[in-house]
């Protein structure tokens, strides 16, 4: 990171994000050193839903808001997750598993980001395992919170989608009997 303040003021950033906030302020300054700054134009798409190449790292918003957004049910529907403003981290997951994005992320406004990739991410673990080991642990609780909370609301999905097809079987029934009662008199 450049200027001393900067990467003070990420490194606090860093210790007040939901994700890990268990990190101390000394923690948080070595994680911010491994990061490299970036600057994002308002409009970017940073990552893509699905996208498999360029998907190993995390970024910290220092500066502006990034709106997250998945597939929705409908063809090109697009469902918003989330707005990440400044202090939030996103593509935690990319950084752990390299896997496909999960959500597509836009800069709402200009962006200025701390990127931590994997590469320097594995250069923490060598010099500063216990560094490392902290950061990879909070991460992990948040995805475990995140993870929790899709249940409860599949949970909840799952009792509205069983009511709403007990309304429809009762509605069904009704309208048999009114078709049946409307041929027998009309037949």
């Amino acid at each position: 990171m450049a200027s001393v303040n900067l990467r003070e003021e990420a490194a606090l950033m860093l210790t007040r994000s939901s994700i890990v906030a268990e990190l101390d302020i000394h923690d948080a300054r070595i994680i911010v050193d491994a990061m490299r700054p970036m600057a994002v134009k308002a409009g970017t798409v940073i990552m893509t839903e699905g996208q498999t190449d360029d998907v190993d790292y995390m970024a910290l918003v220092l500066e502006g808001q990034v709106r997250a957004e998945g597939s929705g049910v409908g063809d090109g529907d697009e469902v918003v997750i989330s707005v990440i403003d400044a202090g939030q981290l996103f593509g935690e997951m990319g950084l752990i598993d390299g896997s496909p994005r999960s959500a597509t992320c836009t800069a709402l406004t200009d962006l200025k980001l701390a990127v931590l990739t994997r590469r320097a991410l594995r250069g923490l673990v060598e010099v500063q395992p216990a560094v490392a080991a902290r950061l990879m642990l909070s991460i992990s609780r948040a995805l475990a919170e995140r993870l929790r909370e899709s249940n409860r609301r599949l949970r909840t999905l799952s009792q509205i989608s069983r009511a709403m097809q007990a309304e429809l079987g009762a509605v069904h029934a009704v309208n048999k009997r009114l078709l049946a009662a409307q041929a027998r008199k009309g037949g």
